[in-house]
């Protein structure tokens, strides 16, 4: 509110939101009675009934949902305030890492264990990590809902569980090592979504690429050879079978599937990226839901103009939502 609103606008971030459907008070109450998406026969006997086109009752729907979801300027200061974390929590990480001898040398998670002293760093550390999981958790329920919805819910659960499963069996080293490997990524993701957000799209093209290339190696590359590896082999090689070890390995694996996944989306915008010439939106965690995409659906026989019925110019007529560096087609 104090930094990160007067940052935009001193950027001339987009303050105004999506664009307002005109007021209807027959449409205004099938969208909160019965449906906000309305099937071909309902449009067909709204378009008769109101005598507009079947395009324009469509568009209406489409702003009238589109409305509700937030305006450039708070998204900006959403992504500002994660950037700042991530970017304090990953400097804090690194050089608390610095210090320990398990960096570098990954069997030393397991010297001594059980009987580790947990340092006031360390705690500190999980403890920041932990209450910021437990808010994305929880903001996920009232933030716009993305087409990864069910993914993000997967993930917060995970991580959430790792840590805690983690602090209480004292699997704190290497838990240590996977909460700055994660970090590493998603600073460079929030960068990307400003950049966006401020229309400096070079700089927000070479920043996915960037967050794109460091995302696979550090989650399919680092993470399985360094993170995986010590947890499936050297603590089994140092302290033997034991059932807190099966279930962490399980916990480990589920967020390596998830990476999987992820991944996959983000190699699948980086070749748009590069057939195109323009980066597409982080289909990971930046698109919202398919509300705002373009539905196929017949005009009506009666023709009616839609900057008459509608208040839309041409330009932005089809989603007053889809302003700015990319088109529609991307979204």
């Amino acid at each position: 509110r104090f930094i990160a609103k007067p940052c935009a606008l001193g950027l001339k971030v987009q303050a105004n939101g999506p664009q307002k459907a005109q007021p209807n008070a027959i449409l205004e109450k099938v969208f909160t009675a019965i449906t906000k998406h309305p099937d071909e026969k309902r449009l067909e006997g709204l378009s008769k009934q109101l005598d507009w086109d079947v395009r324009s009752i469509q568009r209406w729907f489409r702003q009238r949902r589109n409305q509700e979801k937030p305006s450039t300027l708070t998204k900006f200061c959403e992504s500002m305030w994660r950037f700042t974390f991530y970017l304090y929590i990953f400097t804090y990480g690194v050089r608390f890492l610095k210090k320990t001898p398990w960096l570098w040398n990954t069997r030393q998670c397991w010297n001594g264990y059980p009987y580790q002293p947990l340092m006031p760093d360390l705690h500190y550390y999980y403890i920041v990590e932990l209450s910021f999981y437990w808010s994305l958790m929880f903001s996920q329920f009232i933030d716009i809902k993305r087409k990864d919805f069910g993914i993000m819910f997967t993930h917060h659960i995970v991580t959430i569980t790792l840590i805690t499963f983690s602090y209480v069996t004292n699997l704190t080293r290497v838990g240590t090592l996977t909460l700055c490997l994660h970090d590493a990524a998603d600073v460079v993701l929030e960068a990307a979504k400003m950049a966006n957000y401020c229309k400096c799209q070079k700089l927000s093209d070479l920043l996915f690429l960037t967050f794109a290339i460091i995302f696979i190696v550090s989650r399919l590359g680092i993470y399985p050879l360094w993170i995986l590896n010590t947890t499936f082999f050297e603590l089994y090689e140092a302290l033997g079978n034991f059932p807190a070890l099966w279930v962490f390995n399980v916990l480990l694996v589920i967020l390596q599937i998830l990476h999987c996944f992820w991944s996959y989306l983000i190699i699948k915008a980086a070749y748009k990226a590069i057939s195109k010439g323009k980066v597409a939106k982080d289909d990971r965690s930046d698109i919202e839901s398919s509300s705002d995409e373009e539905e196929t659906v017949p005009h009506s026989k009666t023709p009616h103009s839609t900057v008459t019925t509608n208040g839309t110019s041409g330009a932005n007529g089809t989603n007053g939502y889809l302003t700015g560096g990319t088109c529609s087609e991307e979204h």
